[in-house]
């Protein structure tokens, strides 16, 4: 007798709707057999109403995650491990190692001295340095020192390595990659550098001052399709966000928000990956919104809280959560006198890319939801 098959049937017109019987089964046992199926049966579950994410939202707390990741210092070795890394894994990815959606994330920590070797690969990269001095990345031998807050990008296809002066102190920062995405693509190419290192071959900071420059842009060929500002300091971008928010209300569901820009066209940084920084004033609680696309926030400053698909996430500084897609959320500061500021990284860059971003505000009990129990 043919074993009874799973079934999404919907009683909705211009749904699938086929009732199981013998002689169906015993068809669909016959096409699986030429490795084929009969699309009414998984219609309604490949082509959903809406999205359905497969992750959860997770908050990790940096106070708990900082001893372990530390403790990988005696354990492993750069030149071991290649990267010295402790990934951030959320219940939905099964093997993908995702963080959420397409995006892979991980802590990152390098003594003083040490230095990680160069390589490159299809995957585009960001990393957000959460504490520790002297650190540095080197793209392309273009060589960037980095501080609290800084962001970072590591494109696809360039040389890259990282490393901490020796007169610097431990480092930790948070990476994000494509990786998922590309390897559900499988589109992932890696390469060691043939020397292990590079050479700078440009004066130290090079692309800030020469394309960090406010509304100036120089006159110089590049035609990559990426930022040529490889670094994105911490200190104008705050000051940035606190000058906005004293001529605009905001945005009722994002506070004050600037995304990282390419300063050549004022697209995204990469294509894959985004990234911005939000600005919550004293007492500021937003209204809740969902939209199509994956987001990982850090806490850049301060300490408030998340109201994720009805479930509350409190959270303070370098404590990293995750939003997966279309799922509503709304972020509230928990300070009456000083301001919160949340960094994310996005798949922005894709859904807009292929047409596919969407987004809507809650419309329920003032915009705000419900917690659930």
């Amino acid at each position: 007798m043919t074993a009874a098959r799973e079934n999404h049937r919907e009683a909705v017109a211009g749904r699938s709707d086929v009732e199981d019987t013998a002689e169906l089964l015993a068809y669909y046992d016959d096409l699986e057999r030429l490795k084929a199926g009969a699309l009414w049966t998984i219609a309604n579950k490949i082509e959903p109403w809406e999205p359905v994410s497969r992750y959860s939202p997770v908050l990790w707390p940096y106070k708990e995650m900082r001893g372990h990741v530390l403790r990988a210092i005696d354990l492993v070795t750069p030149e071991k491990a290649g990267r010295r890394v402790i990934y951030l894994n959320n219940p939905g990815a099964g093997d993908r190692a995702a963080c959420v959606g397409g995006i892979y994330s991980g802590l990152q920590v390098m003594k003083a001295g040490e230095t990680a070797s160069a390589h490159a690969h299809s995957t585009s990269a960001m990393r957000f340095i959460m504490e520790g001095k002297g650190a540095y990345t080197i793209v392309d031998g273009h060589k960037m020192t980095l501080g609290a807050n800084d962001l970072v990008l590591t494109p696809n296809g360039t040389w890259h390595e990282h490393g901490i002066d020796p007169d610097g102190t431990t480092c930790i920062w948070q990476d994000c990659l494509d990786i998922p995405l590309v390897n559900s693509l499988e589109a992932n190419f890696y390469a060691v550098h043939p020397d292990l290192h590079q050479k700078v071959g440009f004066a130290v900071d090079d692309t800030k001052y020469t394309f960090g420059a406010p509304g100036l842009q120089p006159q110089v060929s590049w035609e990559k399709r990426y930022s040529p500002l490889y670094k994105y300091e911490w200190g104008p971008t705050y000051e940035a966000l606190v000058k906005y928010s004293k001529v605009t209300d905001g945005s009722p569901y994002d506070g004050i928000l600037m995304n990282y820009v390419n300063p050549l066209n004022n697209g995204p940084v990469m294509l894959t990956l985004g990234a911005s920084m939000q600005l919550l004033r004293p007492g500021e609680k937003t209204k809740a919104h969902r939209h199509t696309g994956n987001v990982i926030y850090q806490v850049a400053k301060g300490s408030g809280t998340s109201i994720i698909n009805g479930k509350r996430f409190d959270w303070q500084e370098k404590d990293i959560f995750c939003v997966p897609s279309w799922m509503f959320h709304e972020h509230a500061n928990g300070s009456a006198s000083d301001d919160a500021c949340l960094f994310a990284f996005n798949d922005f860059p894709v859904m807009n890319a292929l047409g596919l971003y969407r987004e809507e505000g809650y419309g329920d009990n003032g915009g705000y939801q419900k917690i659930e129990a």
